[in-house]
């Protein structure tokens, strides 16, 4: 058993140390090659170090210059184009009554029923009346029966349908009494129906070249106002809280400020966009308009960023005037600016001191110091306008001439230079609205017949107070703007009717009368073709010369600030105000980068 024993453990021992030998060949091995295939190759392996280190530079740098590269060459593949989306905030002096436009008259209500309700009509960036709710009119040859066509798939911002109904029942609703719409004149013995859904008769009493012009007025929905008895229809609370019209923007809110100063007074009409509007979804996420008692009030909201845009200022307030934000864009307009003279009574019944005052204006140097471009109004047309002739522009200025006509007709000048006759002294009061414009007119034509012998006396009125002062046509001269429009028809200005204290609207405000005129005014308007319409109004033109039952100044400007661009809003002609929302739809105050 010993000796089995021992010959195992020999043979373990010479295993073992068979396998020690091998051990130490392998490590003598793998130390010679480690000696071979790194030791020995270090020099080689800081070559390719710095080779790799070369190479990986390298592609850092191209990787640098590529990026560069894109962000230079990047305005070439892509642009800062206009988005949809923000909410616009449009500040307006004024306060907040009526969205109705079978009522609304201030700034404040007009501007809110244009962009809640719309109208069959509306004004493009030409100035051209093109379809809104409706999609065409035709006249026939009578030129008193139209038909208007309306768009299909009309819907109210209640999602009921719209239909000629709603049309037939806005008209009649402004043609009763009852209702006491200040549209009632314009419409009256207008026979207006509807033999479908979506076809509305218009019949005339009398043939009307300007009548599609009066179709922008906005539609009413007939199945919320129908049951309410027209007596009560104004204190509504439909015009007030609860609108709900066809327009670009649908009521959301109104925020009423608690402030009791007058001057402080700020409410919020929050409005969001009507998606099924005729003109397209509106691209703003929502407008606010922010009534403001004082323009003091609105600058300093501006300056604060509380609103985009701000309205009714005759020029850029001087905190802002250097701002590189601020765009002020100044829409030429088809008003007239005017020295009405008041023919039927005191010193100005007198044509020729009508005529002395004509004369005795330095109209361009008054449109010098406005301070903007624009265009001078030498007759009751509009330069450009169907009708307007050069030959029956007013007498140019000509103090020289002026002196002579009031010598001539007997006014003399006393030792202080101011003229009277019979003890009668020659002075004229001029009403205006106090504005830094109309400061500056009354101012200079009151230094101008000054130079005459005419003591005028500018008297400058708060709004409220101006319009008593329109109404009562207490006045003996008045500086006014009055909005004329596309179409020369002056009637309302300067027909006799208009004059009549019994006329619903007297805009006569020269209380004007002569028989040449209102033939000539009939006439011209009953005529659709435009070359008669030229024709006839001629008499008119030259009775106007004649006669100077105003003097005319200036085409006025509408004066928009808007804290950077307004995309979709352009520098066009305005008839009114509001025609600045005709392309709201198509606003955007959001940039974003795009690819091309």
């Amino acid at each position: 058993m010993s000796l089995v024993n021992r010959t195992t453990q020999l043979r373990m021992r010479r295993v073992l140390r068979r396998r020690q030998r091998q051990v130490e060949a392998a490590a003598e091995a793998a130390e010679k090659s480690l000696d071979t295939n790194l030791i020995g190759r270090f020099d080689r392996f800081l070559k390719v170090k710095r080779f790799a280190t070369g190479w990986l530079l390298l592609v850092v740098l191209v990787t640098f210059c590529t990026v560069v590269q894109t962000l230079a060459l990047s305005t070439y593949y892509q642009t800062v184009r206009p988005t949809t989306g923000g909410i616009y905030n449009e500040g307006i002096v004024g306060t907040y009554s009526n969205a109705s436009p079978l009522f609304a008259t201030g700034s404040v209500d007009v501007a809110i029923s244009k962009l809640i309700f719309a109208g069959l009509f509306k004004y493009d960036d030409q100035n051209q009346l093109v379809g809104n709710l409706a999609s065409s009119y035709s006249v026939d040859q009578t030129g008193k029966h139209y038909v208007v066509k309306l768009k299909p798939n009309l819907t109210w911002q209640d999602g009921k349908p719209l239909t000629a109904e709603d049309v037939v029942f806005t008209y009649h609703l402004i043609q009763n009494p009852d209702v006491e719409s200040p549209l009632l004149p314009s419409w009256q013995n207008t026979n207006v129906t509807a033999p479908d859904k979506h076809t509305i008769d218009f019949d005339l009493p009398n043939a009307f070249s300007a009548f599609p012009y009066s179709l922008t007025t906005g539609i009413v929905p007939r199945h919320i106002l129908m049951g309410i008895p027209a007596a009560q229809l104004r204190s509504n609370s439909f015009n007030t809280t609860a609108p709900v019209g066809a327009g670009p923007f649908a009521w959301q809110a109104i925020q009423a400020s608690a402030n009791t100063d007058p001057t402080k007074v700020t409410d919020l009409i929050a409005l969001k966009p009507f998606a099924h509007y005729a003109g397209g979804k509106p691209k703003l996420d929502g407008f606010v308009v922010h009534t403001f008692g004082s323009q003091d009030g609105m600058i300093t909201a501006f300056q604060h960023r509380g609103i985009n845009a701000m309205t009714g200022l005759n020029s850029v307030p001087s905190s802002i005037a250097n701002n590189s934000d601020v765009t002020a864009t100044s829409f030429p307009s088809t008003a007239a600016v005017m020295s009405f003279f008041k023919t039927s009574s005191g010193v100005l019944a007198d044509a020729q001191v009508r005529a002395a005052l004509v004369q005795g204006s330095n109209t361009l140097s008054i449109l010098d110091r406005l301070g903007y471009v624009t265009k001078p109004v030498r007759e009751p047309l509009l330069m450009g306008q169907l009708g307007y002739d050069p030959a029956y522009q007013q007498a140019p200025y000509n103090p020289v001439a002026a002196n002579a006509i009031l010598d001539k007709d007997g006014w003399v000048r006393g030792a202080d230079g101011m003229r009277s006759k019979d003890g009668q002294p020659l002075t004229i009061r001029l009403y205006a609205e106090d504005t830094a414009e109309n400061q500056h007119t009354a101012n200079a034509l009151a230094k101008d017949w000054a130079a005459l012998g005419v003591k005028t006396t500018p008297v400058l009125e708060s709004l409220t107070d101006f319009q008593t002062t329109l109404e009562t046509h207490n006045y003996d001269a008045l500086l006014y703007g009055i909005s004329i429009g596309v179409d020369p028809d002056v009637f309302a200005y300067w027909d006799s009717s208009q004059a009549d204290i019994r006329s619903a609207s007297r805009l006569n405000f020269s209380e004007y009368k002569s028989a040449t005129a209102d033939t000539s005014l009939e006439a011209g308007r009953t005529r659709l073709d435009p070359a008669l319409r030229v024709i006839k109004y001629k008499p008119f033109l030259q009775a106007w010369q004649t006669d100077a039952p105003a003097l005319g100044l200036y085409q006025p400007r509408f004066l928009y600030i808007t804290r950077g661009t307004v995309y979709g809003l352009t520098n066009h002609t305005l008839n009114v105000d509001t025609d600045r929302y005709n392309s709201v739809a198509n606003w955007e105050i959001r940039t974003a980068k795009v690819t091309n």
